[in-house]
Formats: C-alpha cells, structure tokens, sequence
C-alpha cells in the first residue's frame, strides 16, 4: 500500500486563501479576518494564522496594527522586483545543467493546447519549473517556488492588466535554444523571464 500523505491545514487554508486571492474574493486593501476564514473552514483560528503568515511573506498581505490583515496593493515594481529575483535564479539553473528537452517540449505542448488563462499560467509555470528543476540544485528550487510565480502571475493578468504571461509563442525560442545548446540560453531565458515584468499597465 501506498503511505497515506496529509497535507498540512495550513497548507489547505493557504490554498484557499490563494485561490480567493486569484479567483477575486479579496482585492487590493481588503481586509482578511482570521476568525470568518476558520469558521468557514471549520478550523481554529492558527491554522488561518500561519496561513495569513506565510502569505505575507510572498508579500502578498500586510498586517496592520489592531487592523489585521490587508491584501496588499499590487504595483508593477513589486512584479519587477519578484521577476529579477526569479530571472536570477532561472539564469543560474540553466548555467548548473540543462533540463530535459523532451520534457520542455511536453510542457510546450501543453501550453499549445491550453483552453483558458488559468490552464496557459499553469502549463508555463511548469515548463520554467522544469528548467529549475533540471539544475538537481534543491535550494535553488525551493527558493525559486517561494517567489509564488504561479499566484503572482495570476495577480498580475488581473490587477495589472498584463497579457496572458506564460504563452507557448514566447517559449518557442527558448526550446529551440535549449534543442541547439546554444551557449547563450540563460541570456535568452533571463530576457524572456524579465520582459514579463515590462508589459503590465496600470489601467
């Protein structure tokens, strides 16, 4: 028999509050109250809290005194600062060992095939995680999911205005780079991550 593996209830009301985050429940300066969210959930108010806490450190909440938590405003710097950080990170994955390019060219597939923005974030997400992966680096993998990049780019599309960001058209080059060995991938990959950070608006 396979082990029975139980998620964590923080990691569940993380989940939902994302979701809620995502799908538009809670917007820029709404507050998050700790004792509605565990009732709905059925759960203590701790739970909530380490939620709410690991939240905040993905910049995504703010607490505020005897006012809680508050989603945060979302700006185009703060996507800036959040795609440096992960252009970095990509640009030294590749640099350590290149991924698998059957398992790109899967994920590209995918992106090809994706139905709605929800499904096109997902599938390019996953081919980036697949470059960060491929470096068998697992710092550098944890760190680069702490970014949040598949919250922040649904946060982004919605808040911001920005174009569908993980489409398979911009990934073409990279898997064609990555097929070649071209020497200048983690230039190319770098670029491609950091011209997402440029196309938001604030209408």
């Amino acid at each position: 028999m396979q082990p029975v593996v139980r998620t964590p209830l923080s990691d569940q009301i993380r989940q939902t509050l994302l979701d809620g985050l995502i799908g538009g429940r809670w917007g820029p300066g709404d507050r998050i109250v700790e004792r509605q969210v565990a009732a709905e959930a059925g759960v203590s108010q701790a739970p909530v809290r380490e939620a709410l806490r690991e939240l905040a450190a993905l910049r995504l909440i703010e607490f505020a005194p005897n006012k809680g938590a508050r989603v945060r405003e979302l700006t185009q710097a703060d996507l800036r600062e959040v795609y440096v950080v992960r252009a970095g990170l990509e640009e030294t994955a590749v640099r350590l060992r290149r991924p698998p390019v059957a398992a790109l060219r899967a994920h590209l597939e995918r992106l090809h095939e994706a139905a709605s923005v929800s499904e096109q974030v997902r599938h390019g997400v996953a081919f980036h995680r697949e470059i960060v992966r491929g470096a068998g680096n697992e710092v550098l993998l944890s760190v680069w999911e702490s970014l949040g990049i598949e919250v922040w780019t649904h946060l982004s599309i919605r808040l911001l205005r920005t174009h569908a960001l993980e489409n398979a058209a911009d990934h073409e080059p990279l898997l064609a780079a990555f097929e070649r060995d071209d020497p200048r991938v983690g230039v190319l990959l770098r670029e491609h991550v950091l011209s997402y950070a440029e196309r938001g608006t604030h209408t």
